[in-house]
């Protein structure tokens, strides 16, 4: 059970680290398309706005070239009417001066580097004042910003964007698009686009940010995405536990074709000592009935009754050939004595019986008393003896209810020997019947052939081994198997 909740436990972590790994990559690929989106909005953004302030410039260079005329006809009263950003628009004639020393003194700088320049700057009511010098008339426009956003060109909803569009100056900032608004404590990603407008008289920074939060990734594919790992794994468990049921049904096949092998020696040689006696009683009779037969005044009562005796032992005989219910497969070699890791060994043992061990809701326990050291047996006869052994435990404890179930190993040595204990937590060995468990035919469970303990003492001494049964103080049976160590303990 405890390796069953381990390997669960695996598959589990698995599918958190494949799940994990995922939702990292869908999420990754998410923001990187948004701020491909984010880039190529606030490209547009810039190019909209440059083409703006690049005109401003263009007016004021054509409104220098048409200097002159009555003042009931200056074209820049006609400006406001045909460009919407465009507030107001003046100029100063060649005998007159400005109404603000801030144009005045943004006219000295226009002439001195003979361009445009900004004059009177409030971004907080989101306008601001370009002057060109000339001659013989100067000229001032008024732009109001919110005017200036060509929204018809915009690549974004300015209402429902979360990207955030402002134009800097200095310490001064006008908020173009709200977006989606910022607070130090917001988690998440952020996306920022800082670029100078294309005009040297009009250096307003367009800045572009777009916060990405933790809510705004696409959970529903990512959640999508773990529960097909999920179902992937499940599928790969699934095969996988079919692989490893059909080599543990392979494996406990080729036990039982080996046990079958040895039972039938086992059984060859009850046959031979249960039938002897029949055999040797048949013989005797039948030739005391001869006798008799052949005297010159035959004693025929007699002679009826040793062919009676006769045939009363032949059914005796007959009796024990029908005990002998077996089937032998295919028969196997048994491997020379060599060094084995019992330990090992139990634990092959333990996973074959894996599915049993669930069914009968019994958790195993193998504990190591000392350092683990390699004993000296045959490889298949071992692994017959520990399985005959645990399989005899499982059949006892049907016989006490499931939470009352405790099976234990327990792996121990001496200055000579390992030592191997099978104890469970059944009825126990009736105390007649304890020194006749390894008898051949005889079985304390009823329809059972009496030759697995049998066996497994045949099994046992083949490979100077020793096997003994006893009761345990409180409850149930203990087996103990002594194997010679492969290498003197330390």
């Amino acid at each position: 059970m405890f390796a069953h909740l381990q390997r669960l436990r695996l598959w589990l972590l698995a599918w958190a680290a494949l799940s994990l790994l995922s939702g990292v990559y869908i999420a990754r690929g998410e923001l990187a398309r948004q701020q491909d989106v984010f880039d190529t909005n606030a490209r547009i953004v810039h190019r909209l706005l440059s083409q703006q302030v690049v005109q401003h410039d263009a007016i004021l260079a054509t409104l220098a070239l048409l200097h002159g005329g009555n003042a009931a006809d200056r074209p820049e009263q006609r400006l406001p009417a045909l460009y919407g950003q465009i507030a107001a628009a003046a100029h100063r004639g060649a005998n007159e001066t400005w109404p603000s020393p801030e144009l005045a003194n943004a006219e000295a700088e226009s002439l001195r580097l003979k361009r445009a320049v900004l004059a009177d700057v409030d971004l907080q009511k989101g306008t601001y004042q370009l002057v060109l010098a000339a001659q013989p008339d100067s000229y001032a426009l008024t732009i109001a910003l919110r005017n200036m956003v060509p929204w018809a060109e915009w690549p974004m909803k300015p209402d429902t964007s979360p990207v955030q569009v402002r134009l800097d100056l200095g310490a001064k900032t006008y908020t173009v698009q709200a977006g989606r608004p910022f607070a130090p404590e917001d988690a998440g990603w952020t996306f920022e686009a800082r670029k100078v407008l294309a005009a040297e008289s009009q250096p307003f920074e367009v800045v572009s940010r777009l916060l990405v939060p933790w809510s705004a990734l696409p959970w529903t594919y990512m959640l999508i995405s773990a529960g097909a790992i999920a179902l992937a794994l499940l599928r790969g468990r699934m095969l996988v536990q079919q692989h490893t049921q059909q080599r543990r049904e392979e494996e406990r096949q080729r036990v039982g074709q080996r046990t079958r092998l040895n039972t039938l020696g086992e059984l060859a040689a009850g046959m031979a000592h249960e039938i002897n006696q029949p055999l040797t009683a048949i013989l005797a009779n039948t030739q005391a009935a001869s006798r008799l037969l052949d005297d010159a005044e035959p004693d025929l009562t007699a002679a009826r009754s040793a062919m009676q005796m006769a045939v009363q032992q032949a059914r005796r005989a007959s009796d024990v050939v029908g005990r002998l219910r077996r089937t032998v497969e295919r028969p196997g070699s048994a491997a020379a004595v060599q060094s084995v890791d019992l330990h090992a060994a139990c634990q092959h043992a333990l996973y074959l019986l894996e599915p049993e061990l669930q069914r009968g809701r019994c958790t195993p326990t193998l504990t190591v008393v000392g350092t683990p050291l390699e004993v000296q047996a045959d490889p298949v006869a071992l692994e017959q003896i520990i399985h005959n052994l645990l399989t005899n435990a499982l059949q006892a404890m049907e016989q006490v209810q499931p939470p009352q179930r405790t099976l234990q190993l327990v792996l121990s040595h001496t200055a000579t020997h390992g030592v191997l204990r099978v104890q469970d937590s059944g009825p126990g060995i009736p105390p007649d019947a304890l020194a006749k468990v390894f008898e051949p035919f005889f079985s304390t469970r009823e329809g059972g052939l009496g030759l697995g303990l049998s066996l497994c003492e045949s099994l046992a001494q083949g490979m100077s081994a020793h096997l003994s049964a006893a009761n345990l103080p409180t409850q149930g049976a203990e087996f103990t198997l002594q194997m010679p160590l492969a290498t003197p303990a330390p």
